[in-house]
């Protein structure tokens, strides 16, 4: 890994590394599995002379990840996956470990884009990415400017569905490996991860008390189960919205109200959204909202709610506290919007905690060494985890915890595979 100061980099502060460090070690005492594969890979050197680009939230669990990735070998160019999701420390501590890393808490569109184009500009051959922006950019350009890409991994469910949209269409050009549909990564992180940091930056942007509010959750898939089950237990009375029948269902059978959120929108205290979808909060929910409903979204981009239509209802707009804006509507009703429609648990708080980030990373770090390995066996496509990275994933964790579990026997392997033998 490089020591010296990275030749490129754009990030707002060089001088806040030192704090950088620190954040980056205390996430680091809690992702043992992480630990264990840097080591590995300090040995095995899997990414030698190899370039890779990571489009990723730059917080300190992610700098643990790039810091495992350049101990095995990686130049690694790093850009934010969200204008609002980026650590000014963290990017600082990683130029001064070497790392180029261009990424500004609070960049605008243009900023955005210039800071994934100088990812592109480094020719990584694996990219990894938090949403398929680097990947979807890099396909909007001619299939030349790609054809040094080994293939890339892919963190987020609103990535996967891109990508999955991508294949479908017949567009993509390398292999993608779907990190989040690994077990030990959305049963985990999407559940607990979300869960717990949605909460966190709801309660540290507005500081409600959420005992008895009428609480929405617009989405019940992996997310939306750790946000439900998560501000049910701080007291809240959550209410579920879906399109989908089964997922309707379940959410039914685990005692939460379910209805569509025009019947929700007017008994709602906080409506947030996790679909991956766009416009899931739209101009007629506005519409019936009451006063002082407060609004936010924990999904990937903020198109989950329609802006420009609380834009167009709104008479006035101001800050009512730090990333709180309070929307004036011509009728006299308050909608308050969380962190510019962003995701809340990393615009408003720190995103997941380091020991859920510790298994997705891990299932990042060895799905991209898996590609490097296996890339001329990959056709262009989306693929899934291999089994027995997802498995490793699992145990390494559970070994971390000092937990033993038992282990099948010859007999019970043989009973399992076989069909003779029934009821005696």
């Amino acid at each position: 890994m490089a020591e010296a100061l990275a030749a490129d980099y754009d990030v707002t502060d060089i001088k806040l590394a030192r704090e950088g460090a620190q954040r980056i070690a205390w996430a680091g005492r809690d992702m043992p599995v992480l630990a264990q594969i840097r080591s590995r890979f300090e040995a095995d050197q899997p990414f030698r002379d190899l370039r890779l680009g990571g489009c990723l939230h730059v917080t300190a669990e992610t700098a643990n990840l790039v810091l495992a990735l350049a101990a095995g070998g990686a130049q690694v160019a790093l850009c934010a996956s969200n204008p609002l999701s980026t650590q000014d420390q963290v990017a600082a501590s990683l130029v001064e470990q070497g790392i180029s890393v261009f990424a500004r808490r609070g960049e605008d569109r243009d900023v955005y884009y210039s800071h994934l184009e100088a990812v592109l500009a480094t020719k990584p051959q694996i990219t990894m990415d938090d949403g398929a922006d680097l990947v979807s950019l890099l396909h909007r350009r001619d299939a030349s400017e790609s054809a040094h890409v080994l293939g890339s991994t892919e963190e987020t469910t609103t990535g996967v569905i891109r990508l999955r949209s991508m294949a479908k269409a017949g567009v993509l050009r390398f292999p993608v490996i779907a990190v989040n549909e690994a077990l030990t990564k959305h049963l985990f992180d999407n559940r607990y991860g979300t869960g717990q940091s949605t909460i966190d930056g709801l309660v540290r942007a507005t500081n409600i008390l959420l005992a008895g509010r009428t609480f929405v959750v617009c989405g019940y898939g992996w997310c939306g189960r750790g946000l439900a089950a998560r501000a049910r237990g701080m007291g809240a009375q959550v209410i579920v919205t879906e399109v989908d029948p089964t997922r309707a269902l379940e959410a039914v059978m685990e005692g939460f109200q379910v209805m569509t959120l025009l019947e929700a929108a007017p008994q709602a205290d906080v409506v947030i959204t996790v679909t991956g979808d766009c416009n899931v909060v739209d101009r007629q929910h506005f519409l019936s909202l009451k006063d002082g409903c407060i609004v936010a979204n924990s999904g990937h981009f903020n198109s989950e709610i329609n802006l420009a239509a609380l834009d167009e209802l709104t008479a006035e707009v101001s800050e009512a506290r730090p990333l709180v804006a309070e929307h004036r509507l011509s009728d006299g009703r308050r909608v308050y919007l969380l962190a510019e429609g962003r995701l809340l648990n990393l615009s408003a708080a720190e995103g997941h905690p380091a020991s859920v980030m510790d298994m997705s990373f891990a299932n990042q770090a060895l799905a991209a060494a898996y590609l490097v390995a296996h890339a001329g066996e990959l056709g262009a496509g989306v693929h899934d985890v291999p089994k027995e990275i997802d498995e490793e994933v699992a145990q390494l964790k559970l070994a971390a915890l000092g937990v033993d579990i038992d282990v099948l026997t010859a007999e019970q392997t043989a009973y399992l595979s076989s069909w003779e033998q029934g009821t005696d």
